[in-house]
């Protein structure tokens, strides 16, 4: 499986390569340091999601409520700092990250408590939580003049030549890495959206392991909610309406199974840089933006092609076989 995964990781990372060696042709400033570090910070927030939205879908889950809780945890940082500008950005991060793990909380008690299907359960509060940001809000925008410079400068500062806002996807990547690959959880992970029935016979709480990925989840996205709202210096209801969507598209197109049980950090980060590559580079080369639905859409149709011919090897085959003993 791991040799497999690469397989589909270098796949991606030649698709990439060659998108910006064309786009190079046409206009070489494209393929510029400056401007392909321009093209990550851009995606570092829809980099965040992707990885949090990857743990979910390992354990055979989905969290469609991923913008919302960013939308929710933006508009509620906004309106703390601007009630209270001198509460330290640190501790407001911390507050918002805590935010949105206590979002990503509900839903994941909902699935292992209640036993609801995870799509029926995060459809719904994503509806919930953007009704609540209308009712704290009272329908009111939280704009530029009304946050703290502090509040909006981190996600534009710079250190060693990348803003602060790539340096938090960097430090994401690492630590989903790091709980991916060497701990009891990444692997439970796995084994739950392998075979929930046999992680069971080794000892896996699967619902309790299903709950620790919306938790994490939902944390990412309580920390994207606060690097969104300070770097565009804005908070509304619809803050990050339909990037949900992305963020599903991100992890398909980077391999991650829709059925659970396989993908790679790698994978995911390169679907998220696959779709800021293609939002980056259409107006480039005079496309319309319009044509990037169509081409994600067009690159998520493969993806779950490649997928599903991965999900008939012989191996998975027979634990589906197995289950139905």
């Amino acid at each position: 499986m791991k040799s497999l995964a690469l397989s589909r990781d270098a796949l991606l990372g030649y698709a990439l390569a060659a998108i910006v060696f064309v786009v190079y042709l046409r206009f070489p400033a494209f393929a510029s340091p400056a401007s392909l570090l321009g093209v990550f910070n851009d995606t570092s927030i829809l980099l965040i999601l992707a990885l949090g939205q990857m743990m979910v879908i390992l354990t055979r889950c989905i969290d469609l409520s991923m913008a919302s809780n960013l939308a929710l945890v933006g508009m509620a940082s906004a309106m703390v700092n601007a009630s209270a500008p001198g509460i330290p950005i640190p501790l407001l991060i911390l507050m918002a990250i805590l935010a949105g793990a206590a979002l990503g909380s509900i839903n994941g008690l909902l699935v292992w408590k209640l036993d609801i299907p995870p799509i029926v359960v995060t459809l719904g509060t994503l509806t919930i939580f953007r009704g609540i940001i209308f009712l704290i809000s009272d329908g009111q925008w939280v704009n530029a003049h009304e946050m703290s410079d502090t509040f909006k400068s981190l996600p534009r500062s710079f250190f060693l030549g990348l803003s602060l806002l790539s340096w938090c996807a960097i430090a994401v990547i690492g630590i989903v890495a790091l709980i991916i690959n060497l701990t009891a959880t990444g692997r439970a992970f796995y084994a739950v959206g392998g075979n929930p029935n046999a992680a069971v016979y080794t000892g896996i709480d699967v619902g309790r392991t299903r709950f620790k990925a919306f938790v994490l989840a939902g944390a990412l996205a309580g920390l994207a909610g606060y690097l969104w709202v300070s770097r565009y210096a804005v908070a509304y209801v619809d803050v990050a309406g339909g990037f949900e969507l992305d963020v599903v598209a991100a992890c398909v197109i980077g391999g991650i199974s829709i059925a659970g049980g396989m993908g790679t950090v790698t994978g995911a980060v390169l679907g998220a840089l696959f779709l800021g590559v293609i939002k980056n580079a259409l107006p480039v080369v005079d496309i319309s933006p319009f044509w990037q639905q169509a081409i994600s859409g067009s690159a998520i149709i493969i993806a779950v092609t490649l997928n599903a011919r991965t999900e008939r090897r012989p191996g998975r085959i027979i634990l589906k076989q197995a289950e139905k003993l």
